[in-house]
């Protein structure tokens, strides 16, 4: 999967400067490479259109729990192809993948920038379901990315009834995001949080089959190394292949 390269300058002027703001005087060693790496050759070198990259930043910066590198890059990716809507979305299903308990202060983080920028809230509503057919669209959404086993998930316990009407119900079958996104940032929350390995292979597997191939995830598994760092980048990379080969046969 190939893209067309847009122009990087905005993405690395946008957040060099401010990175550089908040390190300029007390770390300019530190801040020359966070500033070259992060946002120049990172930028540079991974293939992906810039709204991709901001989606996955933010939902990666969600998953690690980083809201003060969140506070930086959310009017980054405002201004590089991210609109409110979309970002919004990100926040709202990245609940039931991180928990109220860990996301609840990103609400807040949000809204201040968002409000800076003079964006009235609150937003139009996105939401395509009611409180009585949230279990039916969630299953048949479920079943869309997932395939014709899971139909009936929900009967097989009550967290599986949960996952059903309210991950899926609730979240998966907002508007503001294609179905596409939507995977690709539930791949972030689960790479940038780690310990969530069969799930990480699992939604990688729904990439997949989504058209978000191999080369498509491993771009975005590079677009982040700068944020998450090494380690859970690696174990990504390795869950991406083991997905490529259970839905292609091949690594």
């Amino acid at each position: 999967m190939r893209f067309r390269k847009e122009n990087i300058m905005s993405i690395k002027k946008s957040a060099q400067n401010a990175h550089a703001n908040l390190l300029e005087k007390t770390d300019p060693e530190a801040l020359e490479r966070i500033n070259h790496f992060a946002f120049d050759e990172v930028q540079r070198d991974v293939d992906l259109p810039d709204r991709i990259k901001m989606l996955s930043t933010l939902a990666y910066l969600l998953g690690m729990q980083d809201i003060d590198e969140y506070k930086i890059m959310l009017p980054v990716a405002l201004d590089n192809g991210v609109t409110p809507v979309e970002a919004k979305e990100v926040l709202y299903q990245s609940v039931d993948y991180l928990g109220l308990g860990r996301v609840f202060p990103f609400f807040k983080a949000t809204n201040d920038v968002l409000l800076a920028r003079g964006v009235e809230l609150p937003l139009e509503g996105q939401a395509t379901t009611t409180m009585e057919d949230r279990l039916k669209k969630g299953e048949e959404t479920q079943i869309r990315l997932f395939g014709p086993q899971m139909k009936d998930f929900a009967k097989k316990g009550i967290v599986n009834k949960w996952l059903v009407d309210n991950c899926f119900g609730d979240y998966y079958t907002r508007k503001g995001l294609s179905d596409n996104d939507r995977e690709m940032i539930t791949f972030c929350y689960l790479a940038a949080q780690g310990g969530c390995e069969p799930q990480l292979l699992s939604h990688a597997q729904a990439n997949i089959k989504l058209g978000n191939d191999k080369d498509f995830l491993m771009r975005v598994i590079e677009q982040n190394v700068p944020f998450i760092g090494y380690p859970r980048s690696l174990n990504a990379v390795r869950i991406v292949n083991e997905a490529d080969q259970k839905v292609n046969g091949k690594d």
